[in-house]
């Protein structure tokens, strides 16, 4: 087993290993901020802004535990490394508990449902925390090249394409072919066994992977992440990613109310998701090599602009026009894998950067304050979508069919396009501040090679 960490190319396996992580973490961020919203709204009859509330609560527990199983992970010792252990222990709970979310028995209360629901979503989102920061602080170790991380990023971002796509194409369909509260509960059990085929690959996949040798960040929990906050790129970057966390949880939770609401086909919602991903899976290792040109925060700024100029457009959906929503979301899955795999890329420099200068790994602990800025992201999204329809009068049913009020279809476009263009449009102030480039990394790393 190595022990140094390999400058050089890592191998074909190991990046295909790594990359299907994100089986799990995409089906994870996939199926509940698009499922669940409606779940707790049109199935359980919650009223929207408190369905908001239980879907942001567990995420809100999970920004405060990601530092602490960043702390943990940094301080395990296994043959195995740091990392690996915790995929397998975290991810066997992550699909357990996964499945139970959607499979709430039939209660007097509609409250006693929706306790059910809270409930098994924190233990999904306590599992996810242990699963994801572990995942992510890998690549700090595994390569100390600046390019490599950027093609390790291209593998994970394609995987993850493909995972939304699948997840979220195949999850609408499977509860309305099953229908009602069966469907969902079904649902559940199928995306829970697409976690685990994730977890189960990025465990056996990076078994071969080089583990960097770099001892544990000293000083306390606090200590550390007071030095973390102090890393100026990396406070700089964390914020450019979390509003676009938040823009992008904003359009997720709103594409089935887009689909069935202002298109009028529930079917449309797949064709969404088709649209979406189609172009990021043929996109992601072009944007890699362009990035490799022009730098990572230049093709960053770009691919943000793409994003939020697809979003802005997809406000045509609120007159029905499917063609041109189509193309609005396209033209966001051409952003997205550039907002994906540049940052995912240039999180792993700053870190590395870090632990070469003190000789203390605190991965752990930048990827936990990440994930943790990440998950508030996504949960303030549907939690920010749920507001938008609150205001905007939606009606909340148990699987009837009623006719929304004009104000209501108006608050599903807007929060489908304007709220999330003006989010990521303002994360641009603070990514124009990020300054670390591959020269600063190649010299401070160059120095524990």
């Amino acid at each position: 087993m190595r022990t140094a960490v390999d400058a050089t190319r890592l191998p074909l396996g190991v990046r295909i290993g790594y990359g299907s992580g994100s089986v799990a973490t995409g089906a994870f961020g996939t199926v509940p901020g698009l499922m669940l919203l409606p779940y707790l709204t049109d199935e359980l009859g919650i009223a929207a802004l408190w369905a908001g509330v239980i879907v942001f609560l567990p995420k809100a527990w999970d920004v405060v535990l990601n530092p602490v199983a960043g702390r943990v992970s940094d301080r395990t010792v296994d043959p195995a490394g740091p990392r690996r252990p915790w995929l397998v222990r975290a991810g066997l709970m992550l699909a357990g508990a996964f499945a139970l979310i959607f499979a709430a028995p039939d209660l007097d209360s509609r409250w006693l449902e929706a306790g059910w629901v809270l409930v098994f979503f924190v233990l999904a989102a306590s599992a996810y925390a242990f699963f994801q920061v572990p995942y992510v602080a890998m690549p700090a170790e595994i390569t100390s090249s600046y390019d490599e991380r950027t093609r390790l990023m291209t593998w994970r971002v394609a995987i993850l394409a493909l995972t939304i796509m699948a997840a979220g194409a195949t999850a609408p369909l499977i509860r309305d072919a099953v229908g009602g509260r069966d469907g969902y509960r079904v649902m559940g059990v199928v995306m829970s066994v697409v976690i685990l085929v994730g977890v189960l690959g990025a465990w056996w996949g990076t078994r071969r992977a080089p583990i960097g040798a770099v001892g544990a960040g000293a000083g306390s929990l606090g200590e550390q992440l007071r030095v973390v906050s102090q890393a100026r790129d990396f406070r700089v970057l964390l914020t450019t990613f979390v509003l676009q966390a938040l823009a992008t949880g904003c359009m997720l939770a709103g594409v089935a109310y887009v689909a069935e609401d202002l298109l009028g086909s529930a079917t449309a919602a797949t064709i969404l998701f088709v649209c979406f991903v189609g172009p990021a899976l043929v996109l992601t290792p072009l944007w890699a090599r362009w990035g490799a040109r022009v730098g990572k925060k230049q093709g960053y700024v770009a691919a943000s602009l793409v994003l939020a100029a697809g979003a802005a457009l997809a406000v045509l959906a609120r007159g029905g026009n499917d063609v041109w929503t189509f193309v609005a979301t396209g033209l966001v899955g051409v952003g997205y894998a550039g907002c994906q795999v540049f940052p995912m890329a240039m999180l792993p420099d700053v870190a590395a950067v870090d632990a070469a200068v003190t000789g203390e790994n605190r991965a752990g602990v930048y990827t936990g304050v990440w994930t943790a800025g990440e998950t508030l992201g996504l949960a303030v999204g549907p939690a920010v979508f749920a507001l938008v329809l609150a205001l905007g009068g939606y009606l909340s049913s148990e699987g009837r069919d009623i006719t929304q009020p004009d104000s209501a279809l108006t608050a599903i476009a807007l929060g489908f396009s304007v709220v999330p263009a003006v989010l990521i449009v303002a994360s641009l102030w603070w990514l124009r501040q990020y300054a670390l480039d591959p020269a600063d990394v190649a010299a401070v790393e160059g120095t524990v090679q």
